[in-house]
């Protein structure tokens, strides 16, 4: 794991936007996984304004969201496909087609998510998948318990991650407790992962990510495997890491190598 520990959410969005800009600047034709939740928002905002500046396109890339509530149509306000729509795709020069949300309507949602399999590996797998994680560890919705090597398929949402959920929905109104979400497999085999978190309420999670042992308890201790995972904090998220300034250390010293690098 890349540990960065940047001072507040402002810098860690806009790092990540910086990681997002620089693989399509590489390959304007790469295959992106994106992520819902609060914590992305900044990152997209950050990216619709380069985008809208003309310092990145969107336009030949391709993308597959991490997941979607079971039983709600891309319409639904509560949807992540219209999430998505209203916080990045309608802001930039992406063609919708390129764009990927797991159905949440789908007549057969264990076919889907096959379907959903297979337009991935069609796509040649994904370059960089962001994540974010839950309190309690989660990453898309892969709760606790999730296995290791899963792929993407139906999963029943935990109390906490309800719970944690309940405040983007009216108290009368339905929330599914049911997601199609990529499996921890199917995250993983991505060329890169970037995971942000902000703020002291990812503390406890960041710190089992990292610093814990590789459990099903914690899906994001899978990462420890990953090959490329950078997992970008703020001061709050790293709080109750052990050693925050020898992560410090470790990440200016990669900064020095990357610069040699690029001199030579």
């Amino acid at each position: 794991m890349q540990i960065v520990i940047l001072k507040n959410a402002a810098e860690v969005a806009a790092y990540g936007a910086d990681i997002f800009t620089q693989q399509l600047t590489r390959n304007a034709g790469s295959v992106l996984g994106l992520a819902t939740g609060s914590t992305p928002v900044a990152l997209y905002q950050e990216l619709i304004r380069r985008n809208q500046a003309g310092t990145v396109s969107f336009s030949k890339a391709k993308t597959f969201n991490l997941d979607e509530y079971l039983g709600l149509n891309g319409e639904h306000a509560q949807s992540y496909r219209y999430f998505m729509n209203e916080q990045l795709f309608n802001h930039i020069d992406i063609n919708k087609d390129n764009t990927h949300v797991p159905p949440g309507d789908a007549k057969n949602p264990i076919e889907a998510c096959k379907e959903y399999e297979a337009q991935i590996s069609a796509a040649g797998g994904i370059d960089v998948q962001l994540l974010g994680i839950g309190r309690n560890g989660h990453i898309g919705f892969n709760e606790p318990s999730s296995g290791l090597t899963s792929r993407t398929r139906v999963k029943t949402l935990t109390k906490a991650t309800i719970d944690d959920n309940a405040r983007f929905f009216a108290a009368d109104e339905y929330q599914p407790h049911l997601s199609i979400t990529m499996g921890i497999g199917t995250i993983l085999d991505a060329r890169k992962v970037v995971l942000l978190a902000t703020g002291e309420n990812k503390a406890d999670a960041v710190h089992a990510m990292i610093e814990g042992p590789l459990t099903a308890a914690c899906p994001a201790s899978a990462l420890q495997m990953h090959r490329h995972a950078v997992i970008v904090l703020d001061e709050g998220a790293a709080s109750k890491l052990k050693d925050i300034e020898f992560y410090k250390h470790i990440e200016a010293e990669n900064q020095k190598l990357q610069e040699y690098l690029a001199s030579l």
